[in-house]
């Protein structure tokens, strides 16, 4: 195949993020079908989700400084299997980016509940750039993934061992379940509290950096976090978001689970990390040196902790910014650049 330099492949990636913030009519197609066959995936998600990746993955000074970092130039080319998610739009593509500028191949296996937003961006990109056409072959979607050299493989605690028996002998990244935190202090201003908000609810809190579980002090004031919480009433009019809503809270009322409730969003204590959808979590600490010593002890099981509260052992992200990754946040901080630089 022809091969492309560094540089054509980063001048090939920002004209295709200039192309996806004019939103051409393939791409409006893609996103109006992937509407229709999975309803998360609203108009405003896969929005939200193409402007992120277009002002974070694709801006050519973001993409030279961050290849400088690496051996990319010496790298010989390998197949690298891709087994993509589909919890929230475009969840796959930073893998994705990462083997085509390594030089690899991507063999990549979509998710079906996101078959349509990669492949119109990819035949873009082959506009843009012919010979960037050979680095991406997909997998059919009842074919099995074949003729690959390492395999990154993104999935839940179940798949994740069948991967792990599968993918074993190959190098590999596999991935599990992870969840995002918050630890409030009850100092938190309002637009804090606000911020916080969007890190619960953006893509339906489908994401591993949706923040799931809040950690509050004894005494914390539930009713005015979800007054400030209440700014997100609108996500009540998603017919998938009230439908969980309505069942939990059928289920809060039966069991007698005590929770609190400001319409669009259900709270309730409880130690598990993971919440279910239209719900959070909380569970109170008593000291934040014991606190910070716990969630060291769980880090394989979270992606991000948000707090404005200084805790040095841990790498914690500022209220609203849990779902602004950039070309370094990589899953679970394995170092997938470095991995694919490495085989």
């Amino acid at each position: 195949m022809e091969t492309l330099s560094l540089q054509a492949r980063i001048a090939a990636l920002g004209k295709l993020g200039q192309w996806i913030l004019e939103k051409e009519e393939r791409l409006e197609q893609a996103m109006r079908r992937s509407e229709i066959e999975n309803s998360w995936f609203t108009q405003e998600n896969i929005q939200r989700s193409l402007n992120a990746i277009a002002a974070e993955f694709l801006d050519p000074e973001k993409l030279n400084a961050w290849a400088a970092q690496y051996p990319v130039e010496g790298v010989s080319p390998c197949r690298v299997g891709l087994i993509m998610a589909g919890n929230i739009p475009l969840v796959g593509f930073h893998d994705w980016l990462c083997v085509f500028m390594a030089g690899h191949t991507a063999v990549v296996k979509l998710s079906d509940k996101d078959k349509y937003l990669l492949p119109a961006l990819l035949q873009a990109l082959a506009a843009i750039e012919p010979a960037s056409a050979a680095y991406t072959h997909f997998v059919g979607a009842e074919a099995p993934l074949r003729d690959f050299d390492a395999v990154i493989a993104t999935g839940s605690n179940n798949t994740a061992r069948y991967f792990e028996e599968y993918f074993g002998k190959y190098p590999h990244i596999i991935r599990r379940n992870r969840n995002s935190v918050a630890i409030l202090s009850g100092q938190e201003t309002d637009a804090e509290l606000l911020a916080l908000g969007a890190d619960i609810v953006s893509y339906f809190g489908l994401g591993c950096r949706n923040v799931s579980k809040l950690y509050v002090p004894h005494g914390y004031n539930f009713e005015h976090l979800m007054e400030v919480l209440h700014e997100y009433r609108e996500i009540s009019m998603h017919n998938k978001w009230k439908n969980n809503f309505d069942y939990n809270f059928t289920l809060f009322i039966l069991n007698k689970i005590h929770h609190y409730n400001n319409g669009c969003l259900l709270l309730t204590e409880n130690s598990a990390l993971q919440s279910r959808i239209a719900s959070l979590n909380y569970e109170y600490y008593n000291d934040l040196y014991e606190l910070e010593a716990s969630l060291q002890s769980i880090a394989d099981q979270i992606q991000c902790i948000v707090s404005a509260v200084s805790l040095p052992s841990l790498n914690t992200l500022a209220f609203g910014d849990t779902q602004h990754p950039g070309l370094k946040d990589y899953p679970d901080g394995v170092d997938v650049m470095q991995f694919l630089c490495n085989l």
